[in-house]
């Protein structure tokens, strides 16, 4: 396994961090990303991995000396953040101050959609550069903005892999029921998986969202209609961690379990049995296959810290905690900014706009592309999911697998059981 030093003299030259030599001169320009985290609130636990990602690749740039430029000059990367709360109301609100009192460069959005949304009108309006991670509402490109970049795959292919597998695993499967968080994001995923669904020739007898901070899913779980194959939906980690919970408690005998967000998450192995079997949609794994020589033999080209690099970074700077997806899209957030001030060679927005139009790239999390027509301007085309499955390792424990697609699976989905 190659070290991170390795790394970047082999491919110093296709746009990887760089590392000055001894006795190099600083940085002679800095730029300053501004961004809102939910540190408190119900979306705390995803937006501080998101953080965590985003603040590993300051510290990496910085640490190679900055961002560099063709013509020498090295950018450091400075910071500026304030808490959201969660709350939508108060998004834009601290854009607009780290924007005209902070005077932000660049933005990077805030964790979940309803809040990216918020935050893109302000990027729009003051001519801003916003990379979104953590928000994959397709809405959100449909608006005509211009400077607005998305890092995760589009809401509307979010469960569809799901219902894939479902029908790999029994072709006679005819019903869903999709249950889901009354919120954008949420909202998104499920109205194109249903169409997805219906265009597949199946029914969806139950289609009910719940209000966000919802705690007692009873009243949705017992009228899963009878017959119904697989049960879809939720929204983000506390309400889809206790709707799983009450789920297996009620013994639903569904053959699939299929949620939003909280399954990938390391911290849903502490509902023990209760996972075993659900299935969730993740934007990266730790055990994601992606590298330089399958971007080579794509002839895509390959930007930033190999997949191993990546863990090593992190383990050496969060311990014991394993990145999440959340983490990986802050990172790759930065990695698409960066990628694009070099390839302009600039600070200029129109420049740096031109030159991530143009990105087509792989990285530790997957490829980078991005739509460019005027109906979808900054929509991701390249990113795709991996679909994760709780299983039962030799010891009995909980375990996290890979399960689709095929090119990315460790191990063939298994319908679920209920005992």
């Amino acid at each position: 396994m190659k070290t991170f030093m390795s790394f970047v003299v082999a491919l110093g030259l296709a746009g990887a961090i760089i590392l000055q030599p001894l006795g190099a001169a600083a940085a002679d320009k800095s730029i300053l990303i501004g961004f809102t985290a939910s540190q408190t609130g119900k979306l705390n636990v995803e937006a501080t991995r998101q953080i965590n990602g985003l603040n590993l690749w300051v510290e990496q740039v910085n640490q190679a000396g900055g961002i560099k430029l063709p013509d020498g000059t090295h950018v450091k990367v400075q910071t500026k953040y304030y808490d959201d709360e969660s709350n939508k109301e108060r998004v834009q609100e601290l854009y607009t101050r780290l924007i005209s009192s902070d005077k932000a460069d660049f933005l990077i959005s805030p964790y979940s959609s309803g809040l990216a949304d918020a935050a893109a009108v302000m990027a729009q309006q003051y001519n801003k550069i916003m990379i979104t991670t953590g928000a994959s509402s397709d809405s959100i490109f449909k608006k005509g903005y211009t400077l607005v970049y998305m890092t995760y795959t589009p809401a509307s292919r979010y469960l569809t892999g799901a219902l894939d597998v479902l029908l790999k695993l029994d072709p006679a499967a005819k019903k869903i029921a999709i249950i889901h968080e009354n919120d954008k994001f949420s909202t998104d995923v499920v109205t194109a998986l249903k169409k997805y669904a219906e265009d597949k020739g199946m029914e969806v007898p139950m289609f009910e969202g719940y209000d966000s901070g919802a705690t007692d899913f009873a009243p949705f779980i017992n009228k899963i209609p009878k017959g119904v194959d697989g049960v879809m939906g939720g929204g983000h980690f506390a309400d889809t961690t206790t709707f799983a919970r009450q789920f297996y408690e009620k013994k639903v005998p569904a053959k699939m379990l299929a949620l939003l967000v909280a399954p990938p998450e390391p911290k849903f192995a502490e509902l023990g049995d209760a996972c075993i079997g659900v299935i969730g949609p993740s934007q990266w794994e730790p055990f994601a296959t992606y590298s330089p020589e399958a971007a080579k033999a794509e002839k895509v080209e390959w930007f930033g810290p190999t997949v191993q690099d990546f863990l090593k970074l992190y383990s050496a700077k969060y311990g014991k905690e394993e990145p999440s997806y959340h983490s990986a899209g802050g990172y790759a957030a930065g990695l698409i900014l960066q990628k694009g001030i070099e390839a302009a060679g600039s600070l200029d927005t129109d420049k740096v706009q031109a030159a991530i139009d143009k990105e087509d790239m792989y990285t530790f999390y997957g490829r980078i592309k991005f739509n460019t027509t005027p109906n979808l301007h900054g929509l991701q085309d390249g990113h795709e999911m991996i679909y994760i499955q709780w299983r039962k390792d030799k010891q009995g424990k909980p375990e996290k697998i890979a399960v689709w697609p095929a090119s990315a699976a460790s191990a063939a989905p298994v319908l679920r059981k209920v005992e």
